[in-house]
């Protein structure tokens, strides 16, 4: 044992927690949220309105992720079905008495707190099927019918979700808790099947637009439209796209400069704060501030790609790839939304977009991330800092 690993050893057992976190993906978590207050900040014409809200969120999330972290991950294997459920009663709880804000219902009031369930069950779906992969035999992961029960836990909260209307977050859960499962071993045959019957499923979709059992709701079916024609209304259902793709392109390599973005300032850019933020930061930034903001977030889901190969149990791991992924998921979808790229499908871009649930949920994941680093079992070269 080296002479530092001696005294970190002989440090109290809860700072010694302190000492094992990855303090880099702290940092780069720090960094993308501090550019998200920056690009607030000016989206608001250099008012607090949005940064201010924004900053005490990330302050409580720093607060709950720590507080998970210091938690052992074992613990947190443990509570994953009741979390599961509990968040699975949310979104139950939203058909009933559930708060409609856009044309959708997707929030829950719960006392000074106004909860979207939907957020918190990619993070929770994640821990429900990495227990499950932890306790199922290796041998028995491509079994049909071991198969069919993660496809259930996955399918019954994305349905509740699509019934809001949340396509976005729906799509999210459904490829979040594909990718744990393919990544748990299941057999590639499976995923071959599912990817020919989501092709039917979309034929079967645009088919039934116009009948009596018509499938999605008819703006979903205009934004496919845009999606594939944005011109062909400039001025209605295409102008979201249409001005986000002005804004990118009228920031060139270096931008406009900070303060100086016309399309947002101008209010010629929709959900501006919130969705389409992305555009905000290219107008103003340029090229090189959206492959800044890109980097960072190549960055974090690297460190915890290498932190997953890291571990020695299984539910760590699939936890933290799970949350690597679910991120992963949010920023490339947003990037390629406000990009043309994909369908407007609301999905905010992580620790940018102005928003509670979504920020506090995801640093409620990387809490997680955090656990299984501290928690992990030592390689002979590290020294055992920790005992689980």
């Amino acid at each position: 044992m080296s002479y530092l690993e001696y005294n970190i050893a002989r440090t109290p057992a809860g700072l010694q927690k302190v000492l094992a976190l990855n303090w880099a993906l702290i940092l780069l978590i720090a960094a993308v949220a501090s550019l998200g207050f920056v690009v607030l900040y000016s989206v608001a014409g250099g008012d607090w309105r949005w940064a201010e809200p924004q900053m005490k969120r990330f302050a409580l999330g720093l607060a709950v992720m720590f507080v998970v972290a210091m938690i052992p991950i074992w613990f947190w294997r443990n509570v994953s079905a009741v979390a599961y459920a509990i968040a699975l009663l949310l979104l139950l709880g939203v058909e009933f008495v559930g708060a409609t804000g856009g044309g959708a219902q997707r929030w829950i009031d719960i006392g000074p707190l106004r909860l979207q369930p939907s957020e918190l069950m990619k993070i929770t779906l994640v821990m429900m099927l990495a227990a499950y992969y932890d306790w199922l035999p290796a041998d028995r992961v491509s079994h049909p019918g071991w198969v069919a029960v993660p496809a259930l836990i996955i399918l019954i909260p994305a349905a509740l979700v699509l019934t809001q209307p949340d396509l976005g977050t729906a799509l999210l859960l459904m490829m979040g808790g594909a990718a744990v499962m393919f990544l748990a071993g299941v057999h590639w045959a499976y995923f071959v099947a599912v990817f020919g019957s989501a092709a039917a499923a979309v034929t079967t979709v645009l088919k039934s637009r116009g009948t009596d059992w018509q499938l999605i709701k008819d703006y979903q079916y205009r934004r496919i439209d845009i999606f594939l024609n944005p011109d062909s209304d400039p001025l209605g259902a295409g102008y979201n796209i249409t001005q986000s793709k002005i804004a990118l392109g009228s920031g060139g390599w270096t931008g406009k400069g900070f303060l100086q973005g016309t399309q947002a300032r101008l209010n010629f850019l929709p959900e501006k704060h919130t969705d389409f933020i992305f555009t905000t930061l290219a107008e103003e930034f340029g090229l090189i501030g959206g492959l800044s903001l890109l980097t960072l977030y190549l960055l974090i889901v690297g460190f915890c790609v290498v932190s997953a190969l890291r571990m020695k149990d299984r539910f760590s791991s699939l936890v933290t790839l799970g949350v690597a992924v679910a991120f992963f998921l949010y920023f490339s979808i947003n990037m390629s939304m406000v990009m043309g790229m994909a369908p407007v499908v609301g999905v905010p871009l992580p620790l940018v977009s102005y928003g509670g649930s979504a920020m506090l949920v995801l640093l409620l994941g990387f809490g997680l991330v955090q656990s299984a680093h501290v928690h992990r079992p030592r390689a002979q070269g590290e020294g055992r800092l920790l005992r689980r």
